[in-house]
This record gives C-alpha cells, structure tokens and sequence, in this order.
C-alpha cells in the first residue's frame, strides 16, 4: 500500500513539472471590468465581515452601563 501511494505521488509531482515545462506564453489582457469585479469581492467581503461581527463592533464603541443594585433593608 506504501509502495504504491509513493510510486502514485512521484508520478503526480512529475506531470506537474512537465506541465509547467512545456508551458506556452499567453497573450491575454485584464479588461477595465476586471478592476471593479475585484472590488465589488472586496467590500462584499468586507461588508459580510462588518455584518458578521456588527455585536463585537457595537460592544467595542458602546459603554456598559452597570445597574444600581437595590437596597436591602
């Protein structure tokens, strides 16, 4: 079983090396939409975490006010 997962591995490593050998270059270009798809990823996670922690950032600019304890007479 160890033989063979090692002989599966050595295999995987080689056809990812030649891949990368034989590569071609590409002629491709990043179209204006790109830059603001990138940025609608960005405040949408961004947003999502805000939302997420929303109690966390509350508690962190709100003040505890401690309860006055009743008397006890």
């Amino acid at each position: 079983m160890t033989h063979k997962l090692k002989l599966f591995s050595i295999t995987v490593m080689l056809l990812v090396a030649l891949s990368f050998t034989f590569e071609r270059q590409a002629h491709a270009y990043v179209d204006p939409g790109s830059g603001l798809l990138l940025f609608q990823g960005i405040s949408a996670a961004v947003s999502g975490a805000l939302f997420y922690f929303r109690r966390r950032i509350k508690n962190l600019f709100s003040r505890s006010q401690s309860k006055p304890e009743p008397e006890q007479s």
